[in-house]
């Protein structure tokens, strides 16, 4: 079956799809802030400018596109069935240069993990990713205090119900 765009159209299309602000790298964004941790977007001085920086505990978190990056999922393994030596040679180049900016980011200290996006269907699996990876947050004298005062509280109403 042939493509229902025009090759004006599509190339129009796939040229629009930017490297940020995705929707897998929003839902991971969010996931990761409502768990406590704080991160920089998009670090320019690193190697492929991950797309979550974790400086203090020297751990990075990038967000694939399982076409783009050439996951092993089912989305990753489809490719287009026109212009195929282009799109196979892209996708190609994209998993080389991918392997290459870990391997830099490896070598400078740094931990890596990749989620891919089929992986974003599943929040509370990538939760425990997330968690595994990250570690324990380390609660600031503030957020501890909030923390406490919300237990507080839940009890005071709990208390004043009965």
């Amino acid at each position: 079956m042939g493509d229902h765009l025009s090759r004006h159209d599509r190339s129009r299309l796939m040229a629009s799809i930017g490297p940020k602000d995705t929707r897998p790298e929003l839902i991971v964004r969010r996931l990761v802030h409502r768990l406590g941790y704080r991160y920089r977007k998009h670090v320019k001085g690193l190697p492929g400018t991950p797309d979550l920086v974790f400086s203090a505990r020297k751990k990075i978190i990038l967000i694939n596109g399982c076409f783009w990056h050439g996951h092993s999922c089912r989305r990753g393994m489809a490719r287009p069935k026109t212009n195929i030596m282009y799109w196979n040679s892209k996708i190609d180049r994209n998993i080389e240069r991918d392997l290459r900016q870990m391997e830099d980011l490896r070598g400078r200290g740094w931990s890596v993990m990749v989620v891919w996006e089929c992986e974003t269907k599943d929040i509370d699996a990538l939760e425990e990713r997330v968690l595994s990876f990250l570690g324990k947050r380390r609660l600031d004298a503030n957020c501890e205090r909030r923390r406490r005062e919300g237990c507080v509280l839940a009890e005071n109403n709990l208390s004043k119900a009965q």
